[in-house]
């Protein structure tokens, strides 16, 4: 069995923690720009600009 030193772990992380932010981060952005999803995301910004909210009079 091979024997993991505390070194070898701490840079193995580093390196797929790094590779794994920036497949998230990527992920996330195309999620955000993709097309489809535009109508959601512009309800999503003018919700709070509804009709329906009003201070009490």
């Amino acid at each position: 069995m091979m024997d993991v030193d505390h070194d070898t772990l701490v840079a193995l992380s580093k390196s797929w923690g790094l590779f794994y932010l920036i497949a998230f981060s990527a992920a996330v952005v195309i999620y955000a720009l993709w097309p489809s999803n535009r109508k959601r995301f512009t309800h999503a910004k003018m919700s709070i600009l509804d009709n329906d909210d009003k201070p009490l009079e």
